[in-house]
């Protein structure tokens, strides 16, 4: 009889728990909006270098758009057109807005990850060179954990 109702109490905490679990709403990642006004299809800057950006916000929504430069990497001539802004470190720039979304991990646990044409980058955009047709990617990211 004992074991009987340990084993109702465990299945029923079990069940409890799913239930809340299931109910549970998935928490969004900065929405942001894109308040420097980079349009979708647009081109920006002048120089000899020209790659494409693509930008995905925390749901999901992307802005493509094209960058003209002399600037020798990614990182200068983003910052240099303000498209990107952070916080220099040891370690390089860590970017905590792109075109005016911000992701903050000491907020939210969110960050921008960086790409190289669709592969997640090694370095940062400060320390990757601006080659002509490349596509560079950020794209808002949850930390997991």
């Amino acid at each position: 009889m004992k074991k009987t109702r340990k084993t109702i109490a465990f299945l029923l905490a079990l069940v409890m728990a799913l239930a809340l679990c299931a109910c549970a709403k998935p928490m969004p990642i900065a929405a942001g909006k894109n308040t420097v006004g980079v349009k979708d299809g647009e081109t920006l800057g002048k120089g000899a270098t020209a790659f494409t950006v693509e930008v995905t916000d925390g749901q999901g929504t992307k802005t493509d758009f094209t960058v003209k430069t002399d600037e020798k990497t990614v990182g200068a001539a983003l910052q240099a057109l303000n498209i990107i802004s952070g916080e220099k470190s040891e370690y390089g720039l860590y970017i905590k807005e792109v075109i005016g979304i911000t992701a903050d991990y000491d907020t939210d646990g969110t960050y921008w990850a960086f790409y190289i044409d669709g592969q997640y980058a090694s370095t940062g955009a400060d320390m990757t060179d601006a080659r002509d047709g490349a596509v560079y990617g950020f794209t808002v990211e949850k930390a997991e954990g």
